[in-house]
């Protein structure tokens, strides 16, 4: 199964960056199992300073709204969301929503600037 989401943690020390960590994952679910209370993502080290997602290409173009693979980038705090379009959408959505029902981990939601 070939992932879909890769998900980096960079450092910064002045000009340089470091990656810290790279993760990938095959559907949406191992995403959100891994920013969950306990699931990988429950202490991002402060020389974290920047965390990158990346959405890869779906396999088949959408021929009937092309806009939905348009290649964005969303910043949520220090967290850069990059890829197609519709699958950006989807996320943040399923972020907000997370966060609101309190699914996500508390070091995931210091990373989005959000506090509860």
């Amino acid at each position: 199964m070939i992932p879909i989401i890769t998900v980096e943690f960079v450092a910064k020390a002045g000009d340089q960056e470091f990656k810290e960590e790279s993760v990938s994952f095959h559907d949406p679910q191992e995403l959100f199992s891994f920013i969950a209370p306990g699931g990988g993502c429950e202490a991002i080290p402060d020389t974290v300073a920047e965390i990158q997602m990346v959405f890869l290409q779906p396999q088949h173009e959408n021929k009937q709204n092309p806009i939905a693979d348009k290649r964005v980038t969303l910043e949520l705090g220090m967290v850069f969301l990059t890829g197609p379009l519709s699958e950006i959408v989807q996320t943040t959505e399923q972020i907000i929503d997370k966060a609101g029902r309190g699914e996500l981990s508390d070091s995931f939601l210091k990373a989005i600037n959000v506090s509860l």
